[in-house]
């Protein structure tokens, strides 16, 4: 079949738009209130994450970032404490692919674009929750959530993890009211 330049031009266009929206998506925030200035040290309260595997990257990622914004990691008794969920599920995509179309945009009677055909894409995503609370009042400071699809291959899923959270810290400590 040879395909119009325009409708190989509109399939690639989507084809880009669906790999574009696998991106990984990190977001922040924080309590306006909160005056990130006194704070220096952290202690870790807790990670949780199904795979054991996991704990030290988690802790070693936020660590390296936090020790880049010039704060200190204690045992324990940190003006901060840090807690780390990540957790895994399972998305679908649906993408539907149209044949038929002929020698432009040209309409098949009252068919339409012609044959199509619907595939079920089903793949993992994995998300890291990073939350900081004031350890002398247990109140919630700051949290961020970085979110991408998960590799069959190890290596790339620790390169995305601390992608997304150097991308987390990277506008940390938030600024002072002003």
């Amino acid at each position: 079949m040879n395909a119009h330049p325009t409708v190989v031009g509109f399939l690639g266009a989507m084809l880009f738009t669906a790999t574009a929206s696998f991106a990984q998506q990190v977001k922040t925030d924080y309590d306006r209130d909160s005056e990130f200035g006194h704070y220096r040290t952290y202690s870790w309260e807790k990670v949780q994450t199904p795979d054991p595997l996991w704990v030290d990257r988690i802790k070693e990622a936020v660590n390296s970032a936090l020790a880049a914004k010039g704060w200190e990691q204690v045992d324990s008794g940190g003006d901060v404490a840090v807690v780390a969920v990540e957790t895994t599920q399972n998305q679908q995509t649906l993408n539907t692919f149209y044949d038929g179309l002929g020698g432009g945009w040209r309409w098949r009677g009252f068919g339409g674009f012609g044959d199509t055909t619907t595939t079920v894409d089903t793949y993992r995503v994995g998300t890291l929750v990073v939350d900081l609370f004031d350890a002398s009042t247990k109140k919630l400071i700051w949290r961020g959530s970085a979110s991408d699809t998960l590799s069959d291959k190890s290596e790339k899923n620790i390169k995305a993890l601390d992608k997304g959270v150097q991308k987390m810290f990277d506008r940390f400590p938030p600024s002072p009211k002003k």
